[in-house]
């Protein structure tokens, strides 16, 4: 019986673990949906709002900065707007701009963008790397491409 004990402890443990697991996907909020005035390009932009200067310890600039990141899906060629506002280092704020290409690319956007944030803000930027988001793994490949973008155009 005391072995049969162990396994209940452990089998219950291991759902506990997999429900937070599961639980740590969900979006905390829904995504506000950007304004066609916000335009991203290829290259990292500093904003109007950057700073020439930030707290100490920061090897980044305090401002917001914009890239579009790119990965090939099974469809063909896939890009994602990335803006980030960064306050020493961490990254206060985030707003994504899908560029879906086909209704496939569309939903993994959609659920990627629902549930980032919660992965993102908050966190400084040397630590972010985000992998599979709310089913969609592609699009963090060029999320990830648009963070690396915006880190070089950020450095002091």
């Amino acid at each position: 019986m005391k072995n049969a004990s162990r396994k209940t402890m452990f089998i219950s443990a291991a759902g506990i673990a997999l429900f937070g697991g599961v639980t740590a996907c969900a979006p905390a909020s829904s995504p506000s949906s950007p304004s066609a005035s916000e335009a991203n390009s290829d290259t990292a932009q500093p904003s109007s709002s950057s700073s020439a200067s930030s707290a100490a310890g920061s090897s980044y600039q305090d401002g917001s900065y914009s890239a579009d990141g790119h990965y090939t899906s099974p469809n063909g060629e896939e890009t994602i707007g990335v803006k980030v506002t960064l306050a020493s280092g961490v990254v206060s704020d985030l707003q994504l701009t899908p560029h879906p290409s086909n209704p496939n690319t569309q939903k993994f956007q959609g659920e990627f963008i629902s549930g980032v944030n919660a992965l993102v803000v908050g966190k400084k930027i040397d630590e972010l790397n985000v992998s599979k988001v709310s089913g969609s793994s592609l699009t963090s490949g060029g999320f990830n491409q648009a963070i690396d973008e915006i880190k070089k155009e950020a450095a002091k």
